[in-house]
């Protein structure tokens, strides 16, 4: 008579989840942090290799690999891993224009028992020294360059001054004389020296007296830099300010007695429109504050938008009328523009209203 043998449960149990863990692929690491340490910008990109161990039972295949951010490049092995056998995942980070310290991560995902594994890469950047090339971007009939060819005023204050510099170098073996040409009269330009040696820095200086300047809010000029006395269309200086009244100064009861801009509504929606035609709105401005309102300055985004306020002052208590046409010539989609409206209301010194719809191709 044959004898019968009885495993214990307890003994069988380990083995069936040992084999049905074995029937899967696995991805093991040798490691999943990486810190690249100090690194020079000037060097360039940086490349680590994660490898890894397929400790599985079924072949592993990389499905997708992302990086979480654009200044890092992965790659990895694209063929399926078959078991006991090695792949990689490889990290390539770009330092260019990325001073400082990094932490990035890149994100695989397979056909593993744990599909989604993070590895990690972080280290800190030394910026590469700053070339003129670098530091004065902007290069003029390779005389000089500037750090800038937009001197900004911000805001200037209505009948009050304000001082910006622009710097430069001479990048060329001669001296080089600096003038100026088209100045406006609220405009002052100098340069200091006003002859620069060869490699020499020194500045351009502005003063804007916005009391000489009959307008209100954003505003342009254009100055042309004379090199040797001589003028080029592309040697020119973009001047912006945004001339503004000072309110801080004004009483509680001042305050009070202002006067108040209200509108009937602020958006001009035309729908659907053809392209070529035009389109027009009134905007009703009511003044309800205490005292006389006065329009600074009306102003459109766009030249295809015209804006003809009625009066330039409303009393208080009074209303007043601005007409808007829109002139789709030229325009397909969607639009959205702007009409900046400056008064002397304390509250509201500056309102934007807006036109806005569809245009269609005929």
């Amino acid at each position: 008579m044959k004898k019968a043998f009885v495993i214990p449960l307890f003994l069988v149990m380990p083995l069936v989840a040992l084999h049905a863990q074995t029937k899967e692929a696995n991805m093991s690491f040798d490691f999943d942090v990486h810190d690249f340490g100090k690194i020079k910008e000037a060097d360039g990109p940086v490349t680590v290799n994660f490898q890894f161990t397929n400790t599985g039972s079924e072949p592993l295949l990389i499905k997708q690999v992302q990086a979480s951010c654009g200044c890092t490049s992965p790659n990895w092995s694209r063929e399926p891993i078959l078991p006991g056998k090695k792949g990689f995942v490889s990290a390539t980070y770009n330092p260019k224009s990325r001073p400082g310290p990094f932490n990035k991560t890149i994100t695989v995902n397979s056909n593993a028992a744990t599909p989604t594994k993070v590895l990690t890469i972080k280290g800190d950047v030394e910026p590469k020294p700053l070339t003129i090339e670098d530091e004065y971007r902007y290069n003029m009939a390779n005389k000089i360059r500037l750090k800038t060819n937009h001197m900004s005023f911000a805001r200037v204050v209505k009948d009050k001054q304000g001082s910006q510099q622009v710097e430069i170098v001479n990048i060329s073996d001669k001296p080089v004389k600096i003038g100026f040409d088209n100045v406006p009269p609220h405009l002052k330009m100098a340069a200091d020296p006003e002859v620069l040696q060869p490699g020499q820095k020194g500045v351009i200086s502005g003063i804007y007296d916005s009391s000489l300047k009959n307008e209100w809010g954003f505003v342009i000029d254009r100055v042309d830099i004379l090199l040797d006395g001589q003028s080029n269309a592309s040697n020119r200086l973009t001047v912006s300010a945004t001339i503004e009244e000072d309110f801080s100064s004004l009483t509680p009861e001042q305050k009070d007695n202002a006067p108040s801009i209200s509108f009937d509504n602020n958006t001009f929606d035309f729908a659907d429109i053809k392209q070529g035609e035009k389109v027009e709105h009134v905007f009703t401005i009511t003044n309800i504050g205490k005292s006389d309102l006065f329009i600074r300055s009306v102003k459109a985004s766009c030249g295809c938008t015209a804006v003809n306020p009625e009066d330039d002052m409303v009393p208080a208590g009074a209303s007043t009328t601005m007409k808007v046409v829109f002139d789709s010539r030229g325009k397909v989609g969607k639009q959205n523009k702007t009409i900046t409206i400056i008064t002397n209301d304390p509250d509201h010194p500056r309102t934007i209203l807006w036109v806005k719809g569809n245009v269609s191709q005929s």
